[in-house]
């Protein structure tokens, strides 16, 4: 199975984890700390502390966003499915709801 090493505030993981998602994918997610030098495991499984990074069941690593995410199109993706386009316009839609009605920068510009 496929893991993920990310975290939560971590936009290029955000992005790793919805493409994921899209696409159906099963992985185990585990949370890396904030601080790099706190990364010990992480650097154990992969040999760095650079987020997102995943780990395949043959034990290979890939780190960083572009590189995952063309892996795992590589790997998973087929032609787009219905799912998976539900999967982006509800995405799309929790997008421009957090615009609207709790984005600060954008409130203070329309109101």
């Amino acid at each position: 199975m496929l893991e993920l090493f990310q975290t939560e505030w971590c936009p290029a993981s955000h992005r790793v984890r919805e493409r994921l998602t899209e696409l159906g994918v099963d992985y185990v997610n585990r949370q890396v700390p904030v601080e790099r030098k706190a990364r010990s495991e992480l650097r154990a499984a992969i040999g760095r502390d650079t987020i997102p990074a995943v780990r395949l069941e043959n034990g290979s690593a890939v780190v960083g966003e572009e590189e995952i995410l063309a892996l795992v199109d590589e790997l998973f993706a087929t032609p787009r499915t219905e799912e998976e386009d539900a999967h982006r316009q509800k995405a799309e839609k929790a997008r421009r709801r957090f615009l609207e009605e709790e984005c600060e920068c954008l409130q203070r510009a329309t109101h």
